[in-house]
């Protein structure tokens, strides 16, 4: 069976309780993903639990502990299809704790929407969020402002709003006039799946319209094939099947392939025996996809999240020590040599030490402000040298810039963002 639709991924990021799953399970239920009497269920659980209201969230939120918490832990992912697009939905976490998760579903994502709540506005977190989604290559953004019901849907507000998310947009380098700002009420329904009624003076897209004004998603597919592992499950008449987003290139049942770094770091050869998605049997899987493989040769021991699946005639690199370009997002104090961060990178996380601060350097220009500076600040970008503690399969921007990105994270928080430029390969 051949896909109607080209896929898109798109996540919805924001502070958390600014409404992201509302909206999402608000587009499901108005487009008939979900039906009335699973509605229903949910509403019960919902008014169980003391939360009213929170039953479109629950369609995302189907883990156990966040219906008790109301709050979103794991990426949950759902299908819609617009008129264009085959939509993937990713609702990312937006807790603090929970950022982790929510740069693996950037690093997965074509296309965003930033959720701010108009009531609270930008938030701490709200430039954390966007310098996530511009380290991870997510481009095409739109601001969704929500909660317009809880400020009665004042022009005013959305304005007030729009302006402060503007500013922030600049400072990472997304003109705001070329972004699209979306007033809507998650809760209510409005300019969510169909035009608002509530508020006559907003001319924009409606969230699914939105959808189909994103632009294509760029297809790697001339690049070797990469699929970063997400998780590895067991299943019964199958076996092993690892889960994740083909990154680059194109992968064919029947194809030898290499997971790297696997158990061993030395990587465990095999051969793809079947390509799933959405419980559909597939030939070969594109660049963008988000597939369950099962591989002849590699076992539930072999192969865990963070490890790659590649075209086993083109390697991915695992590295000994490499060269990066970074930018200092949020240190709480500064950044020096001998400094040991734990590094996410495409879903891997591997704790990396800092062994060279080569220059400071001007982002825009890319000239040296000051070599070998002792430390480095927020707000300071520079080119390092990062020695991996542990192995790890990363490529350059210009062999491949899908499996190049990475953030920086320490106690909790996302210290910093950057890319690789340069590798010196482990010998084996």
């Amino acid at each position: 069976m051949a896909k109607e639709k080209p896929n898109m991924n798109v996540v919805f990021v924001g502070h958390v309780d600014a409404g992201k799953s509302t909206i999402v399970g608000q587009l499901m239920f108005q487009s008939g993903a979900v039906s009335e009497q699973e509605m229903k269920k949910l509403r019960e659980e919902a008014q169980k639990h003391g939360k009213v209201g929170f039953e479109f969230a629950y369609i995302m939120d189907h883990i156990k502990e966040e219906r008790e918490r109301g709050v979103t832990i794991d990426l949950a992912y759902k299908k819609i299809m617009t008129q264009k697009w085959q939509i993937t939905i990713i609702d990312a976490p937006g807790h603090r704790d929970f950022v982790k998760n929510m740069i693996t579903g950037a690093s997965q994502a074509d296309s965003a929407f930033l959720v701010i709540a108009a009531p609270a506005g930008v938030q701490p977190q709200t430039t954390e969020h966007l310098w996530l989604l511009r380290t991870m290559g997510v481009k095409n953004l739109c601001v969704a402002i929500n909660k317009m019901d809880a400020v009665d849907y004042k022009e005013e507000k959305y304005n007030q709003v729009k302006e402060d998310v503007g500013k922030l947009l600049q400072g990472v380098g997304i003109k705001p006039e070329q972004t699209n700002f979306i007033a809507c009420s998650g809760l209510l329904g409005q300019n969510i799946f169909k035009k608002s009624d509530k508020m006559p003076w907003y001319k924009g897209p409606t969230i699914l319209e939105q959808m189909d004004l994103f632009p294509a998603p760029d297809s790697p597919k001339e690049l070797p094939m990469r699929m970063p592992v997400q998780d590895v499950y067991e299943i019964t008449g199958i076996g092993t099947v690892p889960v994740g987003k083909v990154e680059t290139g194109v992968m064919k049942v029947g194809q030898k392939v290499i997971v790297l770094p696997g158990r061993t770091g030395k990587g465990i050869a095999g051969e793809l025996r079947t390509i799933e998605a959405h419980h559909e049997q597939l030939k070969e899987a594109d660049a963008g996809d988000n597939v369950g493989v099962n591989i002849r040769g590699v076992g539930k021991k072999d192969i865990a999240r963070g490890d790659v699946i590649c075209d086993a005639a083109k390697p991915i690199s695992i590295v000994e020590e490499f060269l990066a370009t970074i930018t200092v997002i949020n240190h709480p104090t500064v950044l020096a040599k001998g400094y040991t961060p734990v590094f996410h990178v495409h879903t891997a996380q591997v704790p990396c030490q800092f062994v060279e601060l080569i220059a400071q350097i001007d982002p825009r220009t890319g000239e040296t402000i000051k070599a070998n500076p002792d430390f480095l600040k927020n707000g300071d970008t520079a080119k390092v040298r990062i020695k991996p503690v542990g192995n790890l399969a990363l490529e350059t921007q210009k062999e491949n810039p899908y499996m190049s990105r990475f953030a920086i994270r320490d106690a909790g928080a996302t210290v910093a963002a950057g890319m690789c430029t340069e590798i010196v390969k482990k010998k084996n």
